[in-house]
């Protein structure tokens, strides 16, 4: 077996950042969604607008990389089909329900637990079991977590809420773990196909009645300044899904599955960033505390993580493809 130094440092280096990226994108998606649920949008409306949109503008770039070989495109339907329903249809739908039953924060709270639910994938599937710096890593994430979250203020729960964030959360490892797989797959093409059969799957349920479907045209307005419905939509589509999830998933597929879903926590602290500036919600000390406690335990699990990677090893292929 041949040993990887320098181009597995790169790899390492340029992943961090895509991941940071993605989890930077991805909070903006909240402020945005917000805005446009004030001007009378449905959530359900925002994420299928959302991740259609991502789909229709990533396509143009996706087809061009297959190359004619749709033949990859068949041999990895089953990935993207699950990407798709799972990863992004499910996990949004299940989160919805949630937060119909239980406070925000606290759906979020199990939500963003799905790290774990990775480490202990790997653990029973790869048998890689987890170091001394990832279970410190995890502890001071998810402490940082419930400050930012503010879980002290008391969030209501309930029993089905709870079993619906539970999914949420299983759709957001899954999230991770498929984005690492079919590296033989351009990332472009996984997001597209994914994104449009979650975009189609969410119109559906809406149509079903499983999730509520309304929009309007009214100007969404933020803290300091007010915009025509169409400006976050955009945004929120392409920005928000498209960029977010191609980036995401070339960080997966450079950091592995594990430390990918551990930078991802960033994504609280973004959002946070983002409420205060476009909606003025200001963040308490507390919250700040934690999302310093997130960036910590990020690194930690960094540093546990090897800074080699051995060819021909099957589990560090996720780390490995591009």
């Amino acid at each position: 077996m041949a040993t990887l130094t320098h181009d597995s440092a790169n790899r390492m280096r340029s992943g961090l950042l895509l991941a940071l990226a993605s989890a930077t994108s991805f909070g903006l998606s909240g402020p945005l969604a917000r805005g446009l649920m004030n001007a009378g949008w449905s959530a359900a409306s925002v994420v299928a607008a959302r991740v259609l949109l991502a789909g229709v503008v990533l396509l143009p770039l996706a087809i061009p990389q297959l190359r004619g070989n749709w033949n990859l495109v068949r041999a990895n339907a089953k990935l993207i089909t699950a990407y798709g329903l799972v990863a992004v249809a499910g996990t949004q739908l299940a989160y919805f329900n949630a937060v119909a039953h239980m406070a925000v924060g606290a759906a979020l709270l199990i939500e963003y637990t799905a790290p774990i639910a990775v480490v202990g994938w790997l653990w029973v599937r790869h048998r890689q079991q987890p170091g001394t710096a990832t279970v410190a890593g995890a502890i001071l994430g998810i402490t940082g977590l419930l400050l930012v979250l503010d879980v002290a203020s008391g969030l209501s729960t309930d029993p089905i809420g709870i079993v619906w964030a539970l999914a949420a959360m299983v759709g957001a490892a899954a999230y991770f773990v498929l984005s690492a797989q079919g590296v033989d797959l351009p990332g472009t093409v996984l997001a597209a196909g994914g994104l449009l059969i979650g975009g189609v799957t969410l119109l559906l349920a809406g149509v079903a009645g499983i999730v509520p479907l309304h929009a309007t045209t009214n100007p969404v307005v933020f803290a300091d300044f007010t915009t025509p419905w169409w400006t976050p939509v955009l945004l929120i589509g392409i920005v928000t899904a498209a960029i977010a999830y191609v980036t995401g998933i070339a960080a997966t597929r450079r950091l592995g599955s594990r430390l990918a879903s551990f930078v991802a926590l960033t994504e609280v602290l973004a959002a946070l960033l983002f409420a205060w500036a476009l909606l003025g919600e200001a963040p308490r000390p507390i919250q700040l505390l934690g999302g310093a406690l997130i960036l910590i335990g990020v690194i930690t699990v960094r540093l546990g993580e090897p800074e080699t990677v051995t060819v021909g090893d099957p589990d560090a292929q996720t780390a490995t493809a591009n």
